[in-house]
């Protein structure tokens, strides 16, 4: 039944009182967001797989709740958009795209637009130019077409048409090309810098389309079009000349020199984006245009990322899905009747879609761009989005466009932007290593280089390590972790420091890629203004180099990918630069409150399945370090200068490769005059025939690894006995004797191997605990885990394997039965063909 109000209020006095929310604007705008929420996120869940943006699900929701689809239903319609609603909706969703475009404007750089080249200039204007020639003759077809469009103006019509075909929607693109891991190569540098230029040209265009259709009268329409676009003119010139010196000014008092951005300037800000929009409605252009101008009279700078981070969520997840909703509202796929309306879908689908791909792929391949790279740029520069949706909703509102031209060009929209990542993936592969070429090349140092004189490969003169960090919690211990492996007598570290950040919808985290560079590397920063914690993060290493006197060289670097392919970023960074280790941060980080009281701070578990797929893929050696304060007792808060390293480490060692490693870190640690080591060398019993033999840490295992573990420990003493502390330890119970060592608050780091290659002793002490993170291995999750009582922080290590590492350790030993009763040294047998068929 139809509800027919001519009194509209806010809120009802609830249902006690035999009221209907539904009835009442903000219970029903309620209703409607959470609608529109929960269809939009489900159509992204399930467009996923097929890597489209989440416009296009966006787009298809508004679409989906719209007349086309569910509105067909004539009481759902009428129960939950009825017609009273749809003036509130659309207020709220231009609210949000008056920001969202003032959001856009922010993070338009006009000087990245400048310095684009020839090329990209020539491409952009190709790619606008065509389409709009195109756009032109599909306008003059679709006048005599469609019915009611002889009434529109021709002027007016024809740049409609034109500017919906010609525009690229810039944050759809580099959306898909931070997907496709494009963005840091030559075609994605190239796509975005002629979208950035073709951005600014769409905007100019649908300010000249705006204008040339206001007006009363048909006779005074082209006067009104005169003063509407001088007035125009005359809104950008006072806003760049008047009010950007104000705004400059406004963002040096909000910097960080200055305590930060006083909330006063932050709300005067966004009144200015209202204001902005006020008066460009008030000269006869859409508001948004005002806030688009707006935003690019703010400097980039620090306030500018305080911005982006103050209203960027709230817009983009709650605001502006409104707004395609209010536009699938309007969407009525149902008003193309017949073959002819469906012909001329196709007309205009091809029309679009050629006339952008071919313009750009000529103009690209005059400009002895490759054919493949050239035409992957069409495809891209093909990409529509929230821009075109903007121009066909103001065509629409301005009575330019009827209902069949809307949809068709909706559609048409639609199938552009979802063809372009499954084309692009055929045409031209993403440029990122995957992780399988990560385990073909296998050229890692297994060693650590201990003294120049000791390497007659120059490449092993110095200790290259990649440091990975989430912020600025995991600066200090990791600073400090290094600084204990530096000596004089050692060789000096090339210090690799790899910020991950997670590529989110957020075009703030597009934004962070685009102002990277490649440089051999995925994502290499430059001075990025702006990036406030980039900024910081990149300081204190900085800082912390310039204080080692050339002994540790610092390089820093920003990787922003999605979560589940971050490792192929790592591992390319990994094998490019030739590192010897990989330092992962823990994704729990422990800190000590003011009260003494430990705090665990837990990043995500997605940040966990990254450390662990580089655990798998790594093709270097891999290090986790699990943070409990080891930086706590620093005698210098600054840590940019010289830091306190860990006084006292302890190396557990039971045998194989990842202890080798461990004890070889330990080494070089215990080179540092300022680092005592305790190698704490656990051995086995085993009664046999009444008589008990004390097994050495790897005697159940083959005999290759058990003289490689021998010359190791030899080796070890041989060098640093002065140095360190060594202990054997006999325990039945090696769970307790490792909590022993981790409970007893005597070292800041315990040191130990992940046993990919398990003893009997560590394959029994899995059994004994409950293992709660696998990627740490026995001894290691024992020690990382909650509720043991350890209070020292832990460094597992994982040594490069050639062979690509299986997801669980593997275990190497045997029975106690299986051993000879013979055997009075404690020497195992050949079990070489139990390894080889187990």
């Amino acid at each position: 039944m139809t509800f027919n109000k001519t009194h509209i209020e806010a809120s009802s006095n609830g249902a006690w009182q035999g009221d209907n929310p539904l009835n009442y604007a903000l219970p029903l705008l309620i209703i409607q967001t959470l609608l529109v929420l929960f269809v939009s996120h489900s159509l992204a869940l399930v467009l996923k797989p097929l890597r489209q943006p989440k416009v296009i699900a966006e787009i298809l929701g508004g679409i989906l709740l719209g007349p086309s689809a569910l509105g067909r239903n004539k009481a759902y319609l009428d129960r939950i958009f009825p017609p009273w609603s749809q003036p509130i909706l659309e207020t709220v969703a231009s609210i949000g795209l008056l920001f969202f475009l003032f959001l856009v404007g922010l993070e338009l750089d006009l000087n990245s637009i400048r310095r684009s080249g020839k090329r990209a200039f020539s491409i952009a204007l190709a790619g606008i130019l065509v389409p709009f020639i195109c756009g032109t003759g599909v306008a003059i077809i679709l006048r005599k077409t469609v019915q009611g469009e002889q009434n529109v103006g021709f002027a007016q019509f024809v740049v409609f048409m034109g500017v919906s075909l010609s525009i690229t929607a810039f944050p759809v693109l580099a959306r898909i090309l931070a997907e496709l891991k494009l963005l840091t190569t030559q075609v994605g540098e190239t796509a975005m810098a002629a979208a950035a230029f073709n951005d600014v040209v769409a905007w100019v265009l649908l300010a000249l389309a705006v204008a040339l259709s206001e007006g009363g009268d048909h006779k005074k329409k082209p006067l009104v079009s005169v003063w509407v676009l001088v007035c125009g003119i005359a809104f950008v010139i006072v806003m760049l000349f008047a009010v950007r010196p104000v705004m400059a000014w406004v963002s040096k008092r909000s910097s960080s020199k200055h305590h930060g951005a006083d909330e006063t300037y932050i709300c005067l800000t966004l009144a200015g984006v209202m204001l902005s929009g006020f008066a460009t409605d008030l000269i006869g252009i859409h508001s948004i245009f005002g806030a688009f101008i707006f935003g690019l009279t703010i400097p980039k700078g620090e306030f500018a990322g305080r911005l982006i981070r103050r209203t960027e969520d709230f817009v983009t997840g709650l605001l502006l899905p409104l707004y395609f909703a209010s536009s699938g509202l309007k969407t009525d796929v149902t008003k193309m009747h017949g073959l002819e309306a469906w012909g001329l879908l196709v007309l205009v689908i091809t029309a679009a879609c050629a006339g952008k791909i071919v313009g750009t792929s000529f103009v690209a391949m005059m400009h002895k761009i490759p054919v493949r790279e050239a035409i992957t740029l069409g495809f891209l520069m093909n990409t529509k989005g929230l821009v075109e949706l903007i121009v066909l909703n103001i065509g629409k509102e301005k009575k330019v466009l009827n209902d069949e031209t809307f949809a068709i060009l909706i559609l048409m929209s639609i199938f552009a932007t979802f063809i372009t990542t499954p084309s692009v993936m055929v045409i031209y592969k993403p440029a990122a290593r995957s992780a399988s070429s990560c385990n073909t090349r296998r050229k890692q140092q297994t060693e650590f280089p201990s003294c120049p004189q000791f390497s007659n490969n120059s490449d092993k003169k110095n200790l290259r390590i990649l440091a990975c960090v989430h912020g600025m919690g995991n600066i200090p211990s990791l600073i400090k972790l290094v600084d204990s492996t530096r000596s004089a007598q050692a060789s000096p570290i090339k210090l690799y420091v790899m910020h991950f950040m997670e590529l989110t919808e957020r075009s703030s985290s597009i934004l962070m890629v685009q102002r990277t560079r490649r440089n051999g590397l995925p994502f290499i920063n430059r001075i990025c203004k702006g990036t406030e914690s980039v900024d910081r993060v990149s300081a204190a290493f900085q800082g912390y180099s310039s204080n080692q006197l050339g002994r540790v060289k610092v390089r820093h670097m920003t990787t922003i990918s999605d979560l589940p392919t971050m490792h192929e970023d790592v591992c390319h960074v990994a094998e490019e630069k030739r590192v010897t280790m990989m330092i992962l941060p823990f994704h729990k980080r422990a800190r000590r409150d003011e009260g003494g009281d430990i705090q665990v701070e837990n990043v995500g578990p997605g940040w966990r399945a990254v450390n662990q797929c580089l655990l798998k893929h790594a093709p270097c050696s891999v290090a986790v370090l699990v943070d409990r304060g080891l930086s706590c007792n620093s005698r210098d808060d600054d840590i940019t200068g010289p830091p306190a390293v860990a006084q006292r480490v302890c190396v557990v060692f039971f045998g194989g490769p990842d202890d080798r490693q461990a004890l070889e870190f330990g080494g070089r640690m215990a080179d540092h005059p300022g680092v005592d080591v305790t190698v704490v060398r656990f051995a086995e019993q085993i009664v046999t025939e009444n008589k008990i033999i004390i097994l050495d840490s790897l005697s159940t295992t083959a005999d290759p690894e058990k003289e490689l573990d021998e010359k190791a420990i030899t080796e070890f003493r041989k060098r640093r006995d002065r140095l360190t502390v060594y202990i054997e330890k006999e325990a039945e119970r090696i769970g307790e004797g490792v909590l022993t060592i981790g409970r007893s608050g005597e070292y800041g780091l315990i040191v130990t191997g992940r046993s990919q290659l398990q003893t009997r002793m560590v394959a029994e002490l899995s059994k004994e605990h409950a293992t709660e993170y696998e990627e740490l291995g026995p001894i290691g999750d024992i020690l990382a885990s909650t509720g043991n009582g350890v209070t020292s922080s832990v460094l597992v290590i994982q040594q490069h394997s050639i062979e690509p590492n299986d997801p669980a350790p593997k275990i190497l030993a045997l029975a106690p039965e299986d051993f000879s009763s013979s055997s009075k040294t404690g020497a195992p047998l050949d079990i070489s063909e139990a390894v080889n068929s187990g």
